[in-house]
């Protein structure tokens, strides 16, 4: 089976075997940023594009996802965001400024000036942050399923469907971390981080001048639709896209549909800068 173009509507089959394993990277470390030491892996060679796991998981989650950027040549950058997968938690509160300066550290000591992102959920929203607040590091992105402040998010329905992810984050942060036993701990700290923020306003938004993606599956467990809505729309120049029949999970139940829609909007980067090479400006 081509584990691209499979579907997984239930997730029973990540609940069991987790995302496509990751290949070898070309470059895998830690950077140590204020008290807690950050994973990162890369892979590939070309654009470079940064990809953002969410909540509870970690950057193993993309493994659907890698090998479709790498075949149309882009770099890639994974990140386990402090207390996930293979990143410590340290001491400081978690907020997700702090993730996204962290973010800028992994791109510093890999010596890449500027790369696009691909966010999923709490990643999207570090991704959006990023372009707010540091646009010459950000060439675009592509924000799945994220937030930009409290009134985005769903009353909690849990369902067998979250329960299965929610289970395989816990058997994967036992057997990628430092602190195996620690699961609840971070829990705990990302839910107040959840609970508390985001909180930007829609003056925050409309300073964002990367080209932005705004997607979110039709549905969607946590995210209100009128939030993507309004991020779309307060946005500069930002594109909505709705993916059909699939959830908050998208790029785990069908990869396909999900890469699809991140290779179509990082390719119109790629054609771009073709262009600009092609067709340099006159002096």
């Amino acid at each position: 089976m081509n584990p691209v173009s499979h579907a997984d509507d239930d997730l029973r089959h990540f609940e069991a075997n987790g995302a496509a394993p990751l290949p070898p990277a070309s470059a895998e470390g830690r950077v140590e940023f204020e008290g807690a030491q950050i994973w990162y892996a890369a892979f590939g060679a070309g654009a470079p594009v940064v990809m953002l796991h969410g909540a509870f998981d970690n950057s193993e989650d993309w493994g659907y996802q890698l090998p479709a950027l790498l075949d149309v040549g882009h770099r890639v950058i994974l990140i386990d965001s402090r207390g996930r997968g293979r990143s410590t938690l340290g001491t400081r509160p978690l907020s997700y400024e702090l993730m996204a300066n962290e973010v800028l550290a992994v791109l510093d000591i890999l010596g890449i000036a500027k790369a696009a992102v691909v966010g999923w959920s709490d990643g999207a929203t570090i991704g959006l942050i990023l372009a707010m607040r540091t646009p010459p590091r950000i060439t675009r992105v592509f924000a799945f399923a994220g937030s930009m402040d409290l009134s985005a998010a769903k009353p909690f329905a849990p369902s067998d469907t979250t329960a299965r992810v929610f289970g395989r984050a816990k058997e994967d942060y036992a057997r990628l971390s430092d602190t195996p036993a620690e699961f609840e701990t971070m829990r705990k700290a990302v839910s107040h981080m959840m609970d508390t923020q985001p909180n930007y306003r829609a003056l925050d938004l409309a300073k964002i001048r990367t080209p932005v993606a705004i997607v979110v599956g039709e549905n969607d467990e946590f995210i209100e639709r009128e939030h993507s809505e309004y991020l779309a729309r307060t946005i500069p120049g930002a594109a909505l896209t709705i993916l059909p029949g699939v959830s908050h999970f998208a790029m785990l139940q069908h990869p396909e549909l999900f890469n699809n829609a991140m290779l179509a909007f990082l390719g119109a980067s790629l054609t771009a800068q073709k262009v600009s090479h092609a067709n340099p400006p006159s002096t």
